[in-house]
């Protein structure tokens, strides 16, 4: 029997990118049973970590808070190198993650060929812009992923008393048949039109359908401008429930039309249909829904698209036309055609 290996997954970015390294974690585990899989992640992120079966620990490293400054910094790093981790994986490419994977004293570092000091990693793998994040990640693995193989839906644990939350909102408010939307982001040019969700929420309103609205607390303002001057069908959960309850709210859909953000990543991990809607962003980063029962809408045909990788707060155009040519009738038209191949 093999003894056990002390291995650290550093992924300290937005919930979304947590949830695209839950793929390779699960992979990782599942190749060498002896991995004891821990996890560096920020706190907003570790719930995600946390419900994988795959991962042993999660090690906060609360890089905006108490771990902010050099000395605290530097003090975080000398207490996690006395875990001794003989092999460190950093899908992140900042330059605090390289610095930390370099001074763990680890016999096998891995990380990109992009990522910041890149000496710091002993064994170096290409990034490759025009994969799949999924795919990208798996690329630390010595294992052939070609086709659609790497299109692993990430296996999470969802404790009883959240699906007892899930089922009590739902079963309180009687509500079975609906379709889920996130309309928020955080960065401003990635959210589609507010004006343009509210048509599309009225549609479906229509066809009889009940609707909820996803998202954080921050998210909540948002959710209940859109459902203002609107029947009583919208149902608004911005807030109330954390990342595993939305994956098992999710679960219950019949699609999920959100923004380029973490509840499409939300809805792969529910694995359900997903309309993701790409207003500055664009597929080519990456980061679209990749289950065959999802698709995605995105006007390419601008000289200014994509703006950049991640959105800014205002349009650097100043016309929005990534979002405001994908029109209200194209998401509907797309909606319903993910909706009839569910069936």
């Amino acid at each position: 029997m093999n003894s056990e290996i002390k291995v650290l997954v550093i992924q300290t970015a937005f919930p979304g990118d947590a949830i695209l390294t839950l793929p390779f974690i699960q992979e990782l585990k599942k190749k060498n049973s002896e991995y004891l899989i821990d996890v560096l992640s920020i706190p907003s992120t570790a719930e995600l970590f946390k419900s994988s079966i795959f991962v042993n620990d999660v090690v906060i490293f609360d890089k905006k808070g108490k771990h902010k400054s050099i000395l605290s910094f530097i003090r975080f790093v000398r207490e996690l190198k006395q875990i001794r981790y003989e092999i460190v994986y950093s899908p992140h490419r900042s330059l605090r993650s390289a610095l930390i994977a370099l001074n763990l004293g680890a016999d096998n570092t891995y990380g990109f060929n992009n990522s910041s000091l890149q000496y710091a990693f002993k064994k170096v793998v290409k990034y490759n812009p025009h994969d799949h994040e999924v795919k990208r990640n798996l690329a630390f693995l010595d294992s052939d992923y070609s086709g659609d193989k790497w299109r692993i839906i990430p296996e999470i644990f969802v404790s009883d008393d959240s699906r007892l939350k899930v089922k009590k909102f739902l079963l309180d408010n009687k509500i079975e048949k609906f379709i889920t939307f996130a309309p928020g982001s955080v960065w401003e040019t990635k959210k589609y039109p507010a004006d343009y969700f509210k048509n599309i929420i009225t549609h479906f309103l229509g066809k009889k359908y009940l609707i909820v609205l996803i998202g954080g607390a921050d998210d909540r303002s948002l959710c209940e401008n859109l459902s203002r001057d609107i029947e009583d069908n919208v149902f608004i959960t911005a807030g109330d429930f954390s990342f595993t309850e939305t994956i098992e709210l999710l679960k219950h859909t019949k699609l999920l039309i959100c923004n380029d953000s973490a509840p499409t990543h939300l809805g792969m991990s529910a694995d359900i249909p997903v309309l993701t809607i790409f207003c500055s962003t664009a597929t080519q980063f990456g980061f679209y829904p990749y289950n065959t029962k999802s698709d995605y809408l995105s006007y390419d045909d601008l000289y200014c698209k994509p703006c950049g990788i991640h959105g800014y707060r205002n349009c650097p155009t100043g016309t929005f036309d990534c979002a405001g040519l994908l029109t209200p009738d194209l998401v509907i038209n797309k909606a319903e055609s993910l909706l009839a191949n569910a069936v």
